[in-house]
């Protein structure tokens, strides 16, 4: 069994002001090159589809031109779930239709939902679709009082499609987790306002594959079976030169499999500078471009007059700017770190003290964190 596992495609995503559908597209054009030169057996996309839950209209049409491609082109099966920033009801909507055209859409838990099984020349091979849910939203959906947070969750979604597996046959999961231990991007949303929202890689033992989704670096989640693919493209400036790709996977008669790591080009780098200005409108050096998506970070400390536009004349799409002397004398004082680093609570906790003057309790923290899971939850499941 040949599988192609990619994720986190964020279509949709704005980065520094810059709508990056086109960027998306040039990467999704390899993806479906690579299926048809590879000739997998199915793709896996792991969740988090669009970048939110109501995604711009440009986004839906490059989902459909690709899922387009692979389904009816290519005659590939895609198997499909809800990550955290999709809307699981927008996102599966016609799946029972869709289905018999091989395409399976998971947004959902479901407490009788089946494997997709498809047959290779060993056998059967089964697929189990764990889309991204709230713990509230599996104790609901799967009648279990003991889900309290992210873990217990992750163990009855998976103990309940456990019992849904044919008996002998080789099994799949796909998936949209942090499992503990993880290496997380900036650009990722935490799963949890309060807590870690880790799940235990323990969950996954006898999985042949586990195809994961949500963070955004390509790596395994403490096993050779339980990987990530990683994000189609960067999303931060702190992920320059990562190498984005998606995973090429042989699974062969007893459930082994092999891995293979294809990279993706992206259309533009996303590169950091630094150096003193007039060093900087020297302009990059023979083998990089102009075209990259640059954040600049100048180390002079006398003022500059119109920095970004000058920079902008040697490098289009400079999209930041940032000084190190008033980062470093920032720090010096005291304030808070980088705000890009820091989680919803850390911000609000932050906010919270500086208009109050007083710290946030654990009791306030706890009833900030509610209201925020519950607006997320509202948006994602919005009709």
């Amino acid at each position: 069994m040949r599988m192609l596992h990619t994720a986190d495609w964020h279509l949709g995503r704005i980065f520094h002001g810059v709508h990056l559908t086109a960027d998306q597209a040039f990467v999704l054009d390899q993806l479906v090159r690579l299926a048809s030169e590879s000739k997998p057996d199915v793709v896996l996309v792991s969740g988090d589809v669009y970048d939110r839950a109501v995604p711009p209209p440009d986004a839906v049409a490059l989902l459909d031109d690709t899922l387009s491609r692979l389904v009816l082109g290519l005659r590939i099966p895609v198997i499909l779930i809800a990550g955290n920033h999709d809307s699981p009801e927008r996102l599966s909507f016609g799946s029972k239709v869709l289905a018999g055209q091989r395409l399976h859409l998971a947004g959902t838990p479901a407490p009788d939902a089946m494997p997709v099984v498809i047959d290779d020349r060993h056998g059967p091979v089964s697929f189990c679709s764990l889309p991204y849910a709230e713990p509230a939203l599996v104790r609901e959906r799967l009648d279990r009082k003991d889900v309290v947070d992210h873990d217990s969750a992750m163990a009855a979604q998976i103990e309940s499609a456990r019992r849904r597996l044919p008996a002998g046959s080789r099994a799949v999961l796909a998936a949209h987790a942090f499992v503990a231990g993880g290496i997380e991007s900036e650009s990722e949303r935490s799963l949890s306002v309060g807590g870690t929202g880790a799940v235990g890689v323990e969950h996954f033992a006898g999985f042949h594959y586990a195809a994961l989704g949500h963070l955004h670096r390509p790596q395994r989640a403490g096993a050779d079976q339980v990987q990530y693919a990683g994000s189609l493209l960067c999303y931060s400036f702190a992920e320059a030169g990562q190498t984005k790709s998606v995973n090429l996977v042989d699974l062969d008669a007893a459930g082994r499999c092999a891995v293979e790591r294809i990279p993706l080009a992206p259309r533009h780098e996303v590169r950091c500078i630094r150096g003193v200005f007039r060093e900087l409108l020297a302009g990059p050096q023979a083998a990089e471009s102009r075209e990259d998506y640059i954040m600049a970070v100048l180390t002079d400390k006398e003022p500059i007059l119109d920095a970004h536009g000058r920079l902008s004349e040697i490098y289009p799409n400079l999209l930041h700017i940032e000084r190190s002397h008033l980062a470093a004398a920032s720090q010096a004082g005291g304030a808070a770190r980088d705000h890009r680093r820091l989680s919803d609570l850390e911000l609000f906790r932050a906010f919270f003290s500086q208009v109050t003057g007083d710290e946030l309790t654990p009791e306030q923290a706890e009833a900030y964190a509610e209201i925020v899971e519950n607006l997320r939850r509202a948006e994602r499941e919005a009709d």
